[in-house]
């Protein structure tokens, strides 16, 4: 549920937008689909897959520190999630825990896709966003 005051707030592009053209064209299993998406006077409703198992974030934060083989299975997923992105020309500019969450079988869907550029084949972007705190140094300096 996206309240369309907030929405409006943030720049002209709207990130809603690009958030529900993404994620309804996308299909893939760990990549969150858009299954419906509807309106009222004040709010965007989507709805997307169920993702119980929360965020990435979270369950670093519980076991503050990943074995190796949960690293390797969560890792595998997301590059996964990220190759068949690329193959179909978007680029998702703001990977971070918080934004990978966990199904019901502890598998990822990547989500937030408000960020995320499609580009034509053989183009590239200029544009600096994302998150401050997953930057690399080089790219704030």
């Amino acid at each position: 549920m996206l309240n369309k005051d907030d929405l409006q707030q943030k720049s002209s592009d709207c990130c809603a937008v690009i958030e529900k053209k993404v994620m309804a064209e996308m299909e893939h299993p760990f990549v969150m689909k858009l299954h419906q998406s509807f309106q009222c006077a004040c709010y965007f409703y989507l709805i997307m897959d169920y993702a119980p198992g929360g965020t990435l974030f979270e369950h670093l934060q519980r076991a503050g520190r990943f074995k190796e083989n949960e690293v390797r299975f969560y890792a595998c997923e997301i590059i996964l999630a990220l190759d068949f992105l690329h193959s179909k020309n978007i680029l998702y500019r703001d990977l971070k825990p918080e934004n990978i969450l966990l199904d019901a079988e502890g598998h990822v869907k990547l989500a937030d896709f408000g960020l995320s550029k499609q580009l034509e084949a053989n183009t590239t972007t200029n544009s600096f966003c994302g998150t401050l705190e997953y930057m690399a140094p080089e790219v704030l300096g």
